[in-house]
């Protein structure tokens, strides 16, 4: 438990301590912030920051740090350091740079931000790998909810239409159609910050559970160092992919752009960007907590969480709300497993609505504008929700993590041609690269190479990207000369 709290008090101190370091390397001034100067009432909205915070902190969150971090469990404590130094020295740079360098490009996304500071063979990957990831993202956050909601009718004794998951997508998808278009503050603005304060008092509930309960400890990372995993999977890079969101994740990046078109002020990012991405380190760490401290261990090996996640990752929402809460936790794992997932998903479409307008220079004020591009995205997650759930999911997590790689080595260029501190990126751009390549040559869904070959593959592609990386930053240099 000593380890548990140092990982939380060291979270909160990255916000204010490195986070604020992160502030003033990008050196936020008074300029008109997009929201101010175009203001089109769809997209570009002005929004407390409050708002900001709690509405961003749902985009990126949903279930993520909640389904990632009992995943990471399985390896043990040790997941409590990548959430902790990852959310610090990673996740809570990218968000940060991914939120403001969109804002300092009139709320871009991330693809044109991208093709900005490394070109536009890099923008064009970006543009196609950034609709992909939010397509599949958005379909299987609706697929998954349809599918639980039929469940829990089911236990009710319901049958007909109703019990029938085909007839609950459809209503999914159509509110992903309308939400999708409709101006950002009438249903994202004033729900959503409800959701993501349930999102908290759920993890704030599960951890008060776990301290008030004897028979639940939660276990030292010194006094279990080991690799912990039931089917001996690697911790490096198999536990750094898994860990997404709740440590660093790139689909935020798609997520950033936004809210960087309602902010008031350029001052609001660290709150809002970094800020976000502590609350679901914290969010991450606890649950990380719960799948370390309910579930029984055997031989070393986390058996017990592995045994209640065969039985879905949704079953174990279940399972450690109603241990820790009671009766209140059912509740609150309804709106986790159903409404969370949801809220995600629409924004994903949205996002991929306006990388699509950025791509194709669709001006997006008018309706008739925004359904062009609507209306074959969600004719799309339909066709894609009905593909197999394993299919679509199978490589998103590579996707999500390389992303988060570009964008790591977009914002390093950006701070080179500024001539301020990259490093703050480079370094996490460079360790990202060696996750995403080594993951890539030893992941089954992939190269499936030993880990003997794709180690050091991983390390070599790494440092040749930092290699590049720094040739280009020495390339004016020896121009001018």
């Amino acid at each position: 438990m000593i380890s548990f709290i140092i990982c939380l008090a060291l979270l909160i101190g990255g916000y204010f301590v490195y986070g604020k370091v992160v502030e003033n390397t990008f050196a936020p001034d008074d300029r008109e912030t997009p929201a101010v100067r175009i203001n089109d009432g769809v997209d570009y909205v002005v929004m407390p920051q409050w708002k900001l915070f709690l509405v961003q902190l749902l985009n990126i969150a949903g279930l993520g740090p909640i389904f990632g971090a009992m995943q990471g469990a399985l390896w043990g404590p040790v997941v409590f350091l990548w959430i902790t130094f990852g959310t610090i020295f990673a996740g809570g740079v990218h968000d940060y740079f991914s939120g403001m360098l969109s804002e300092r490009n009139d709320g871009a996304s991330i693809s044109e931000v991208c093709g900005i500071y490394l070109g536009n063979v890099m923008k064009n990957v970006m543009r196609v790998f950034s609709v992909v990831l939010l397509v599949m993202v958005g379909t299987v956050f609706a697929v998954g909810p349809a599918g639980l909601i039929v469940t829990l009718l089911g236990n009710k004794g319901i049958t007909g239409l109703l019990a029938n998951p085909e007839f609950w997508l459809w209503i999914i998808l159509l509110y992903y159609f309308i939400a999708t278009f409709i101006s950002i503050d009438k249903i994202i603005g004033r729900i959503y910050p409800i959701f993501g304060i349930c999102l908290i008092i759920m993890a704030l509930g599960v951890i008060i559970g776990i301290f008030t309960n004897p028979n639940y400890t939660i276990p030292e990372i010194w006094s279990h160092f080991t690799n912990m995993h039931p089917d001996g999977k690697p911790i490096w890079s198999f536990m750094f992919i898994t860990v997404a969101c709740g440590a660093i994740s790139g689909f935020h990046s798609t997520q950033s752009p936004l809210m960087a078109r309602c902010m008031k002020s350029e001052k609001q990012g660290h709150f809002v960007f970094y800020g976000a991405m502590v609350a679901e380190g914290v969010i991450a760490l606890i649950w990380a907590a719960a799948g370390c401290a309910i579930y029984k261990v055997t031989g070393g090996l986390s058996t017990g969480l592995s045994e209640i996640l065969a039985n879905g990752q949704s079953a174990a929402i279940y399972d450690v709300c109603i241990k820790t809460m009671g009766g209140i936790g059912v509740a609150l794992a309804m709106i986790g497993v159903i409404v969370c997932p949801i809220t995600s998903g629409d924004t994903a479409f949205r996002s991929a609505r306006l990388v699509l307008a950025d791509w194709f220079k669709i001006d997006q004020n008018k309706l008739q504008k925004r359904l062009i591009l609507c209306v074959p995205l969600l004719a799309v997650g339909a066709f894609v929700g009905h593909l197999d759930y394993a299919i679509v999911w199978r490589y998103f997590s590579w996707t999500n993590q390389t992303l988060a790689m570009i964008v790591l080595w977009t914002a390093s260029m950006y701070l080179f041609r500024e001539k301020k501190n990259y490093w703050i990126t480079a370094v996490p751009a460079t360790f990202m690269s060696a996750v995403s390549m080594t993951y890539f040559f030893c992941a089954d869904e992939c190269l499936g190479f030993s880990t003997a070959v794709a180690y050091p593959v991983g390390i070599i592609l790494a440092a040749l990207f930092l290699g590049i990386f720094i040739w280009a930053t020495r390339k004016p240099a020896r121009k001018q000369a």
